[in-house]
Order: structure tokens, then sequence, then C-alpha cells
């Protein structure tokens, strides 16, 4: 496939993933955005910053190069979360999109500074243990390079607790909200739906019983394993 029809399928992917975000309840007005990295390509495809879902077209999706520079000459300004894509594909190698939202749910957690805990099989399925909530940027960090410095903390958060990305894909942001991640689009598009899942369950039995523990790590480990891994056996082949 040549270089042009590669990055317009790219576009395409990129279009249809963002307009999931508000049909699944995940954003308000603009507020979310979804990438998209090819990597031979040398080429990252984002939402444009600022613009209505309800005027968006295929067109408007940005196309920059790994370092976040504009590729299309006549471009949309790129979503200004772009920074942070850039940090967690050059570190998280294996993923190749990414989801930002203000999902209430995840949101909640972010604002509480919390892990959202395992506390039963749904949150297994997908994370494989608390999905973690990140350190207080610093005011200096906030000032210079908020963005990038978002990138860098949720890797810090990962990189010191030996998070494997792909086994949590994802993280809240300190008094921010959630990143999910994925091999495709569409797969952290679903990872986002089952956050704000998982994170409204979590609040909820919160609620119920203000003692409880996370799940026995037995019961996270078939949980999670019984569909991820080499053995996985849940739905088909």
């Amino acid at each position: 496939m040549d270089r042009k029809k590669a990055i317009q399928e790219m576009k395409q992917r990129v279009y249809e993933a963002n307009l999931e975000l508000p049909k699944q309840g995940l954003i308000k007005l603009t507020w979310g955005n979804v990438s998209e990295v090819d990597r031979e390509l040398g080429v990252i495809v984002i939402k444009p910053s600022g613009v209505s879902y309800d005027i968006m077209k295929v067109e408007d999706m940005v196309v920059i190069d790994l370092e976040g520079n504009l590729l299309e000459e006549d471009s949309l300004n790129p979503s200004s979360d772009l920074a942070t894509h850039v940090v967690l594909y050059k570190h998280f190698k294996a993923i190749n999109a990414i989801v930002h939202t203000h999902s209430m749910q995840a949101v909640k957690w972010a604002q509480a500074r919390r892990d959202i805990p395992a506390y039963g099989t749904t949150h297994a399925d997908t994370f494989y243990g608390p999905i973690p909530c990140t350190r207080q940027l610093t005011r200096e960090e906030i000032e210079t390079a908020y963005e990038l410095e978002t990138g860098n903390v949720i890797v810090e958060t990962f990189k010191e607790r030996a998070i494997d990305p792909l086994a949590c894909p994802a993280v809240v942001v300190y008094g921010h909200g959630p990143f999910t991640w994925g091999e495709t689009a569409e797969k952290a598009v679903l990872n986002s739906i089952i956050l704000d899942e998982v994170a409204e369950m979590a609040s909820g039995t919160e609620i119920l019983n203000a003692k409880i523990d996370p799940i026995d790590s037995y019961l996270l480990d078939k949980h999670y394993y019984r569909k991820h891994g080499d053995n996985a056996y849940y739905g088909q082949k």
C-alpha cells in the first residue's frame, strides 16, 4: 500500500474512533480525542483541537510526525493533548492508539486522587490490577510544558510501579482525567468504555461497603488470563 493511501485509511479510522466517544457517552462538547500511530510510516493522526463532533470531517484529522510536527499544508491545529500522545507512543512501544476523555466516572477518581481498585471480575477482565492515578504535577511542570509533562508523569507512574501498559491499558491523571490505549483505535475506545464502567462500579461498591478489599489475586489472575495471554480461552478462535 502506498503512503498516501495508508495515511488516508488512518484518518478514516481515527475519525470513526473519535465519533464513538460522544456516541458512547464518554464526552460532552469537545472534551476528548483519539490518535493512532504508524511507526513504519513515521506518522501520527489525531483529532483537531476544539472542533465540534457535529461538523468534523475525515479530512480534518491532523497528520504529524513522531516528534509532533505538522506534515500537511493547510492543516488544522492538532489536539492540545498531542504532546501527551507523543510521549506515550515513544515509551509504550506496543500501543498503536490512544484515547483521552473527561468521562464522568473516571474523572471522579482522578479528582479524588485515587487508584481505581480491582473490586471485581468485570475490572479483572480488562485491567490486571488497580488502574493507577498519577502523582500531582508540580507547578513548574504545569507552567513550562503541561501536556508533555502529563505524558511523562504517566510513563513515570508505570515505570515506578512496574506496570505493563498492555496489562493495564488505562490511567487516571491526578486532578485531570483518564487516558486509555490499545493495539488499535477501536480497542483503545473499547478500553475507555470499560474504564468508565468499572470506575462507576468501584464508586458504588465503596458506598455499599466502605471497608471492602480488592478481589483476591487468584480470582484476578483467572479472569484476566482467561481473556489474555497464550492460554486464553474466552471467545471464539
